[in-house]
Formats: structure tokens, sequence, C-alpha cells
């Protein structure tokens, strides 16, 4: 698992302002670990107050640190912004870089959002790739951060050549449409298939989520649940995606899709990137 931790400093929309432990690939890797998998996380922060909730907020998941975290001056922040209909949006103050990984023979690497897009810690991303067993799953979520990253060609660059090493590419269509304008989520898939990637899942709002693969594409629709809050959706989404395949990489797509957009829905349901654990999933 590799991928940026960060606080997220939230403002709602009737002003209260609170801290939680976040980022998305800590999101991954926590809720992974509440699902009971194990899980080496690669990911930076500071010494410091924030640093140490983010550090205790992973240890109580069951999460390990790949790495020594401790390489930046400051832990990074997301400033978020919830509005009435539970959406964020953000503001980052954040450096991304990593220390030595011990990579090991993982089952499953989860790469998502910054992670292979912003320097320095992008080459350190793909030096991993690289050196990956050929046992490895590669699971890579896009996840767009534009405010943060711009969207130029050098971006797109970054975005495809990890998408080349993933066996399921995943993303939302809102980042589909900012990678590719106006090709329409099909077209956009295609490309990304095109570049090796196995098969692409798209989540959809409150539209569902899609397998799509060269041979087709499979759907599922949307949970209903109350929406407090989005953030780290994404996140479980992805995270319920590696669950469900854990064991059996060719299991029902359709199961994989479900089991995914039900880890989301409880996520979405109560405030900040708060993932379910096992119990509360199959309960």
């Amino acid at each position: 698992m590799v991928g940026e931790a960060l606080v997220d400093v939230v403002t709602t929309s009737d002003g209260t302002t609170e801290e939680h432990p976040g980022g998305s690939g800590a999101n991954v890797a926590v809720a992974l670990g509440r699902l009971g998998r194990p899980v080496r996380y690669a990911a930076s922060y500071a010494d410091d107050a924030r640093g140490r909730s983010l550090a205790a907020h992973l240890a109580a998941s069951g999460v390990t640190m790949a790495c020594d975290p401790h390489v930046l001056d400051h832990t990074s922040t997301a400033q978020a912004t919830i509005t009435e209909d539970g959406s964020a949006t953000y503001v980052f103050d954040l450096e991304w870089k990593l220390g030595e990984i011990a990579v090991g023979t993982p089952r499953f690497v989860h790469v998502g959002s910054l992670a292979p897009v912003l320097s320095p810690g992008a080459e350190s991303v793909f030096e991993l790739l690289d050196g990956l067993p050929e046992s490895a799953r590669v699971l890579y979520d896009i996840n767009m951060r534009p405010t943060l990253t711009g969207t130029g060609e050098e971006v797109a660059e970054r975005i495809e050549r990890a998408a080349a090493y993933a066996d399921v590419v995943k993303a939302s269509d809102e980042d589909l449409e900012t990678l590719y304008p106006g090709i329409g989520l099909e077209k956009a898939a295609e490309r990304l298939l095109g570049l090796g990637a196995g098969a692409v899942a798209v989540t959809r709002g409150g539209d569902g989520a899609s397998w799509i693969t060269a041979d087709g594409r499979v759907d599922v629709g949307a949970e209903e649940v109350t929406v407090v809050d989005t953030i780290g959706a994404g996140d479980t989404f992805s995270a319920g995606l590696v669950d469900a395949l854990w064991d059996d990489f060719d299991r029902d797509r359709r199961e994989v899709l479900a089991h995914g957009v039900r880890a989301a829905a409880v996520t979405v349901s109560r405030a900040g990137a708060n993932p379910p654990t096992r119990a509360e999933l199959e309960g």
C-alpha cells in the first residue's frame, strides 16, 4: 500500500471545523486493516502532533509501516469544505516524498492518487512498481487532485504510466472526465485498457459503479444511504475491491463491485474517512 497520509481539516456547512486523520493512501490502508487484511503501508508524515495522530490512527487498525515515515518537516493537511449535499472541496498543504521502502512479496499493491504523480515521491513509486514480483496484483486509483497537481501533459503521462502496471484501474466518472475531457466514460476506459490495464472500475456516484474490460461492462447500482460527507468514499470502495479479490481474483465482477459499493456506503453515512470493520460490513 503506497499513497499520501495527511490530516483532513474539515469545515462543515454550518461552519464547524474538525480534524480527522486521512489521505487517500491512509484511508485505503485503514479500510483494509479494519477488514482484517494484513497491511504494510509506505507513506510520509512528520514527528509532530498531527503525525502522531496519524500514526495512532493507522496502528489502531492494524496497519504497519513499510518505511520510515518521518521524512517531512511538518505533516501534510487538506482543508476540506463540506457542502450541503455532503460533497467536499479541498485545498492542500502537502509534500510527497518517501523513505526507503521494504517491498517484500505482497499479494496486492494499491497505488493511489498523488503517489505516482507528485514529485519527488512519484519517482520512488515507479521504482517500487518496477521491482514488484510477477505474482503481485496492482490496483491503481487515479483519484485526480487537479488543484494540487494540475492537469497538464506531464500529469496525464504519469497517470498513464501508472495505469500500464495495473491489473485494475479505479477511477470516478469525474476523474475520467478530467483526464480525458469530452470523450465519455467508455472511450476513456478504452484508452486505459489500451495502455495495458487489465480492467477499469468506475464509480458513478448515485448511479453505482461499473467494471469495464475489453470483453464488456458490468454495472451495479448504488446503496441507498443518508450522506453525511463523501470524504474517503472512493478510497473505501478501492479497499472493498481489494478485499473482494483477495482470495479469488477471478471472483464474479458484480459481486466485487457490490462489495466495494457497500463498504463505501458505510463511509459516506458518517463523518470523515471512517471506513467499516468486517463486522459492520457484514452485519
